[in-house]
Parts: structure tokens; sequence; C-alpha cells
């Protein structure tokens, strides 16, 4: 591979936080002339480097060679847009990554579930005695992966990181689901899922969901499939018996596993396919898939009181998280379902939520900035104007065997600082009902 000539290039990294800090200590090193830029006007933050804060300055980024662009800037802001028509590259911290890593990478991008299957294939790959590493857009800033000895390299990948990546070459790539999101970015759907797409142009092997058009590759076929839908080749699901099957023959029992729902069976299979396409054995896949426990904010029981499950799945961003996560648990529920929602919308179409509410949901409690776009989805609903207000709200309508889920559908920067501190009050207030 072409390695970029770094040594006494100018190069701008617009953004400082985790990933664009660890791009100025990458491009240092390389010896590139870096300055930084950052659009917060006020930043208690000291960099060997020139850091100018506020406004973009225009003419600073037409003059240099390189522009290295955090995954939180837009693209498309008119003034990146004037340097790129003026002849400046444009790339992120993986396509930087791309063009200096040497270790075979398993790269995972969609809309709902990658981190769940990256930690999936990193605890395979663990079993297996391998020395992997995970990171990108999660964990590890990817450039710091580089400095770190591994056999394989796990990778999620975001939307925004991929539009500026075209070097990266993985081993194996999996584009999980698409479904709405971040359209207040990317404009529509088509623009998002061709991003997304990309993952796989200079992949070496594909992982496809079968049950997901809008996630394949173009006018290429898939080295491993899955999905729910029954195929003679590929990773699929038995109902009947609650297990995974691989080539139609049972492969894993959904039973011996600490994941629950149908989602996350799903996650098990796509999880899977990566590690075998990447010749881990079946026996440490297995192992890896029993004992991962899931992660926090993704469909997580915090407590069980009175027979009451509550269950956390803040990270539900998107209308298709919740979609999964109310689909994916229908099986485990046995009295009725409380969903909470709301928060930040990005402009997303809350209509395909309507029909799944309507028929699976018994009770809907909204909150946020677009709650009350989600609120007509049940005739009788209940307004709150926060996550404490929700979880009493919820106590008082469920009784034994019922199950509340927070699972929004929405971004949480309305009320919260992230979906993490959404999560943690929701927990916070559960805990406080056993007081």
């Amino acid at each position: 591979m072409i390695k970029l000539n770094l040594a006494n290039k100018k190069v701008v990294v617009v953004g400082v936080g985790l990933t664009g800090l660890s791009c100025v200590r990458f491009l240092k090193a390389k010896g590139a002339q870096v300055i930084a830029m950052d659009s917060r006007s006020e930043l208690a933050l000291k960099l060997d480097v020139p850091l100018f804060l506020g406004p973009f300055d225009g003419n600073r980024l037409n003059q240099v060679d390189l522009i290295v662009l955090s995954p939180g800037i837009d693209l498309h802001l008119p003034v990146i847009q004037k340097a790129i028509e003026s002849g400046v590259q444009v790339i992120g911290d993986i396509e930087l990554f791309a063009q200096f890593n040497e270790v075979p990478v398993i790269a995972i991008t969609g809309s709902n579930g990658k981190s769940t299957v990256t930690h999936l294939v990193v605890e395979m790959c663990k079993a297996a005695g391998k020395k992997v590493l995970m990171g990108g857009n999660i964990g590890i800033p990817v450039l710091d992966l580089l400095e770190q000895p591994a056999d394989i390299i796990v990778l999620e990948i975001s939307s925004f990181q991929l539009e500026t990546t075209f070097s990266l070459a993985p081993l194996v790539a999996t584009v999980l689901n698409v479904s709405e999101d971040h359209l207040d970015r990317h404009g529509d759907l088509e623009a998002y899922q061709n991003i997304k797409l990309s993952i796989y142009k200079k992949a070496q092997n594909t992982v496809c969901n079968r049950d997901d058009i809008l996630s394949y590759p173009l006018n290429s076929k898939a080295t491993l499939s899955f999905g729910f839908t029954t195929s003679v080749d590929g990773f699929s699901w038995d109902k009947q018996h609650n297990r995974i099957l691989l080539n139609q023959v049972a492969y894993l029992d959904a039973q011996s596993c600490l994941l629950v729902g149908d989602h996350n069976m799903s996650n098990i299979q796509a999880a899977a396919a990566l590690a075998k396409v990447a010749e881990i054995d079946d026996e440490s896949i297995k192992q890896g898939a029993r004992e991962f426990g899931g992660l926090p904010h993704r469909c997580q029981t915090v407590s069980l009181i009175e027979n009451i499950r509550w269950i956390n799945d803040s990270k539900a961003t998107n209308v298709g998280a919740t979609l999964a996560a109310i689909k994916g648990l229908m099986s485990d529920v046995k009295g009725k379902l409380i969903l909470i929602a709301g928060g930040e919308g990005k402009g997303a179409d809350f209509t395909p939520l309507n029909e799944c509410i309507g028929e699976s949901v018994d009770v809907l409690i909204t909150l946020g900035k677009d709650g009350n776009q989600i609120k007509s989805a049940k005739s009788v609903s209940y307004s709150v104007a926060s996550i404490e207000q929700a979880v009493q709200q919820a106590a008082q309508l469920a009784s034994s065997g019922d199950t509340v889920l927070l699972s929004p559908a929405c971004a949480s920067l309305d009320m919260f600082v992230s979906y993490q501190q959404r999560g943690d009050c929701f927990a916070n207030a559960v805990k406080e009902l056993s007081k």
C-alpha cells in the first residue's frame, strides 16, 4: 500500500475531541506541520500545536496540503467544501489508519447493533487466543491502535467516518442493516445507504444480512450471509427449536447464551459469520457467543422489582433500533409492554413505529422534543417532562409480569449530555422505586 508522505506537509486537524487529538499526535509523529481548529470558542485545552477556536478560517483551510476532519464535523460545511474545490484533500482518522495499517481488519458498520457485534467478534477472537484490538467509533481512537501489536483489529465505523475513508481494505466487512439515521446530516436514506455500502469497496470478503436488501453490496455476492430467513448457505434461525443454524445444521442454542431477544440472535449470527470468515474456529466462536453478556444501555435489564422487568435501551437513538428492540423482546414479554420513547428525532420519519407500537405496545409514555410525534401512535398515551416522571408513571401502570422498556427512537441531546447519561438517569430512577 502506498502510504501518505506526511513529512513537512501542512495539515490542519478540524475538531479536537478524542479523535482529533489522536490525529494531532499521529501527524506530529510523522513529521507534519500541524495546526488544529475547533468551532468551540472556549476550550480548556493545551496543545503543542497552534489551535484556532471559533468559526473555521477558510483562508487557512484553503492553504494547507491536507485537512483531517473529525467525524463530528460535517463534511458538507461550505468552508470545507470550498477547501475541497481549492484542491485540498480531506480525509478522516480511519483513512489515516488505512494508509499505515498492516494488520488484518474486521470492519463493521450499520444503523444498529454495531457495538454489540463488535464486542462479540472481539470475544470470539480472544477465545481463540488471538491478540485482538478494538477501536474506531468505539473505545480507543483508531490511530492509537497502530502503536500496539495485534493479530487482528476489529473496527466499528460510523457513517461520518466512512464519508472520509477511501483506502480501507478489510479482511472482511459488513453492513449489518440500514434504516433512517443521521438524515439531518446526510440528507436522505439513499445518500446514507451509499455511504454505508462504501465499506465494501475494497473488502476482501463480505458478510451480509439476507433480510435487509439495503445492506447488500451492489453487483457482488456475499462471502457469507446471516438472517432469520431460511437459507441453504450461511447462518439462519430455527424458531421452532430456538437455535442458530449454519448451512441448515444446528450450530448454537439460544438458551446457552447470555444475550436475549431476536435482535441479539441476529447480532450473534453476524458476529459468528465475521469471525468464521476471519478463520476463527467454531468452538471459540460459540464460546464467545455464550459468555458475552451485552453492553450497557442496549436492551440491558437494570432491575426486576416485584416481577416487573425494567430494560434500559437508551442506545436506541433511531426508529430502526426501537423497532428491533420491541420485536426482539416480544417472545420474552409475558405481561404488558410499557414503552418510554422520545427525544431529539434528528429529522426521522416516525411512521414505521406506528404499526409496531399499535400492535405490540400496551402503554406508551413519551417525553422530549419530538415525543409528541411518537405519541400519535397510541390513542391512549402519557406525556411526561423527565425520565424520572416517566419511571414514576410506568411504575403506577405496571403490574407483576410486565416489562418497562426505555427505547427512545431518538437522540438524547435535547435533554441529556449523551445516551449514556439518559440510560443512567433511567436506571437510577428505577433504583429509587425500591427504596
